[in-house]
């Protein structure tokens, strides 16, 4: 990491958080209330999914999104194309990414800020590359550079084995080796200078991502 990147949120930015976090919950209490509706009619379950993430410094939070999976289910810590786990209405709530709204309460709370690096999982980020662990002492974001350029779910996927025989590579081990550190690049390009102009950018750029999406 660059002696120059910020890992810190700037008082600033903070505002910003508290600002749009409480429109945008407010504004979009309707949209959950209709996901919260249909998770629980077509899927047991709670509504609400908890996991425990690294925040800033490196601290344990707890995430709120609405539930996409079955509940209950055990399974790897990243999500695959076509993961069975994944139900009809999380599908959609996932393609859409109304099932992360949940999350502005964890910006509320200061647990997360609007723009920074994926919050990752506790047993994930135990195994993250050396040259990658400096991003898990920032503040994660709702949304960033490499949430938005890198979200299409076959960059989860490792490749096929060039041989039929040969076994495939676990899904994990690639994500850790293969695309955290590109995600990392990405955010470090950020996090050298997280100011308020480019965090708006960050913003906009995402709303256009949502609303037009690649």
């Amino acid at each position: 990491m660059s002696t120059t990147a910020s890992t810190r949120v700037s008082r600033a930015r903070r505002a910003l958080d508290v600002v749009v976090a409480a429109v945008a919950l407010v504004l979009s209490a309707p949209v959950v209330v209709a996901a919260a509706v249909a998770i629980r009619t077509t899927s047991p379950g709670p509504v609400l999914f908890r996991q425990e993430r690294v925040g800033a410094g490196g601290r344990p939070f707890t995430i709120l999104k609405l539930r996409t999976m079955t509940s209950g289910g055990e399974g790897l810590d990243i999500t695959m194309g076509r993961d069975p786990r994944v139900t009809r209405v999380g599908a959609l709530l996932r393609r859409t990414s109304l099932d992360e709204l949940p999350q502005l309460l964890n910006v509320l709370r200061g647990e997360m800020t609007l723009v920074g690096p994926r919050p990752e999982t506790v047993a994930l980020a135990r195994r993250y590359p050396s040259g990658c662990r400096w991003v898990l002492e920032a503040t994660p974001g709702l949304t960033g550079p490499a949430q938005i350029r890198m979200r299409d779910s076959r960059v989860l996927e490792p490749p096929l084995a060039a041989v039929s025989s040969a076994p495939a590579p676990d899904p994990e081990t690639w994500y850790l080796e293969h695309v955290v550190p590109r995600r990392v690049d990405l955010d470090a390009g950020y996090l050298c200078a997280p100011s308020l102009s480019r965090t708006v950018a960050v913003l906009l750029e995402t709303a256009v991502y949502l609303l037009h999406p690649q």
